[in-house]
């Protein structure tokens, strides 16, 4: 910020905390269109210059998108999942300060067939549940969830009522799990998940896949699908020793 007298600094700061407030309370959602810079100046009773200066540290921030006579829009939050965490998507949800939404798309049940014994790596033939459903953030889908439950190891799935309750946390609280691995990928959205998703045919995606064992064998393997503009995976790793 360049130099400028007590009562202009004063004044760049009441506008960006007042600004930055109704983003981050979600009064002004994501995509909302923020009034344009000489209504603010107007409004605040300053100059367009300090008005600037605020949208353009506000864009630094990530709170905002600029378009050149489209005008500033606030942004959609990127998510951020660990990449060894096993996470629930509820909470990542709401971490952002969004309302999340799940629905069950479809719910299979049926024997383990050659994919399955490949995914998950099965030793002889089981019942399996395989789900697709889909989780929202503020209205708009956050994520596809592509699942297979091996029935064999975890016979209390064939009654869970997954149209209420997201398979993925009532998992974790059923079964503890010995082993866990991910696998991380971009792909292009075919024309199904495109419309699962709300994206065009062809738009970036980011996948992860998940298998989990227990003590009893393979429980479950998970696809999620995320809109590739939308979320970030994180790793922290210490020096070896």
């Amino acid at each position: 910020m360049a130099k400028a007298n007590g009562k202009d600094a004063t004044l760049h700061q009441t506008i960006l905390s007042e600004i930055e407030g109704r983003i981050v309370s979600g009064e002004w959602p994501p995509g909302f269109r923020l009034p344009f810079e000489v209504d603010l100046a107007e409004h605040y009773g300053c100059s367009r210059m300090t008005v600037n200066k605020v949208m353009t540290q506000l864009a630094k921030a990530g709170l905002i998108e600029r378009h050149r006579k489209a005008g500033s829009f606030v942004t959609r939050p990127r998510a951020q999942s660990a990449v060894l965490e096993l996470h629930d998507i509820e909470a990542e949800v709401k971490s952002l300060g969004m309302p999340y939404g799940y629905s069950l798309v479809s719910r299979k049940t049926r024997p383990s067939n050659a994919e399955d014994r490949r995914l998950m790596e099965l030793a002889q033939a089981t019942p399996m549940i395989e789900l697709l459903a889909v989780h929202r953030a503020g209205g708009k889908p956050f994520c596809v969830e592509e699942r297979r439950i091996n029935a064999g190891v975890v016979p209390e799935a064939t009654a869970a009522d997954f149209t209420a309750n997201p398979p993925g946390g009532w998992l974790i609280a059923q079964v503890p799990w010995s082993a866990a691995e991910n696998r991380i990928q971009a792909i292009t959205a075919s024309a199904d998940m495109a419309r699962l998703l709300e994206q065009p045919k062809g738009a970036a995606c980011l996948v992860v896949e998940r298998r989990t064992w227990s003590h009893a064998g393979p429980v479950t393997f998970v696809r999620l699908t995320y809109p590739g503009d939308s979320h970030t995976l994180v790793a922290r790793f210490a020096p070896a020793s």
